[in-house]
């Protein structure tokens, strides 16, 4: 190996060491870690020890060297993460394919991060232009943190976001752009990590469309029965083209579909067709 390299010159007692603490870390947000062996096996466990190194050279002013390491240590683990970054403890990057962190970011502690995962700039800001990133915070797979804003403690970032806004403390970022769709106030443990499990607000903006929509249809054909009934009453029987296509609006199955928390929760569940 490379001297120099984060992957040599392993003293073997702090080595142990580092593993009984990533392992402890690990295991409490992967299920798939069997042993603290294992943790050598991670590709984040890795990345960020050959971030601390490059750190130390960054804050010497060694800026050739530290980005030599961390250049080195994202081509051997798919995880970029500039020397000038400010990591806390407990950083967890699952998988890690794909996740850069820039320069100016900041990562408080006990944070998750999944594979695919930006914490980028916008190209367009000078001095911070990163995000900072609170405390027990878990962003998804896929999303992009771009610029300089803050997102709150045990804030969580849906799979495939894209946040470009600050984010409150303890709540639940989704869609292109991000938007908080549940806050909570309490703290989000470590069992609740499931990232697979998100709300679509895109999806349940259509589904309140689709009702509404069947609400005035249902109600047009209501109108067209009554109508209709009006007819018969005054002994106007309608023509045979219009009887036709009354009876094949009938004939058109279009079931409710039930939203909670919507515009129509209190409205009345059904109408009563008439032929």
């Amino acid at each position: 190996m490379t001297k120099g390299s984060p992957f040599s010159r392993l003293n073997p007692m702090g080595l142990l060491k580092e593993l009984d603490e990533a392992y402890v870390i690990y295991k409490e947000r992967d299920p798939a870690i069997r042993t603290r062996f294992d943790v050598l096996l991670y590709p984040c466990f890795w990345a960020i020890r050959a971030y601390r190194k490059a750190h130390k050279h960054w804050e010497k002013g060694h800026y050739f060297r530290a980005r030599q390491i961390s250049q080195r240590a994202a081509r051997k683990t798919g995880i970029e993460i500039h020397p000038g970054a400010t990591i806390g403890k407990g950083l967890f990057i699952d998988h890690g394919t794909g996740v850069v962190i820039g320069e100016t970011t900041v990562i408080g502690d006990d944070v998750t991060l999944y594979q695919g995962v930006t914490l980028g700039g916008t190209g367009k800001e000078k001095g911070k232009r990163h995000p900072t990133i609170g405390n027990g915070v878990m962003v998804s797979s896929g999303a992009k943190l771009l610029g300089s804003f803050t997102v709150g403690d045990n804030a969580k970032i849906g799979a495939g976001s894209v946040v470009l806004e600050s984010v409150p403390e303890d709540c639940t970022v989704v869609g292109i752009p991000g938007r908080v769709v549940r806050m909570k106030n309490r703290k989000v443990h470590k069992e609740d990590l499931d990232h697979g499990d998100m709300p679509d607000p895109i999806l349940e903006d259509m589904k309140v469309l689709q009702r509404a929509n069947t609400e005035l249809i249902n109600r047009l054909i209501q109108l067209e029965g009554e109508v209709r009934n009006l007819k018969k009453e005054q002994g106007e029987a309608p023509v045979e083209e219009d009887k036709q296509e009354i009876q094949g609006a009938f004939m058109e199955d279009r079931p409710y579909i039930e939203i909670k928390n919507c515009l129509f929760e209190n409205e009345v569940n059904t109408i009563e067709y008439f032929i």
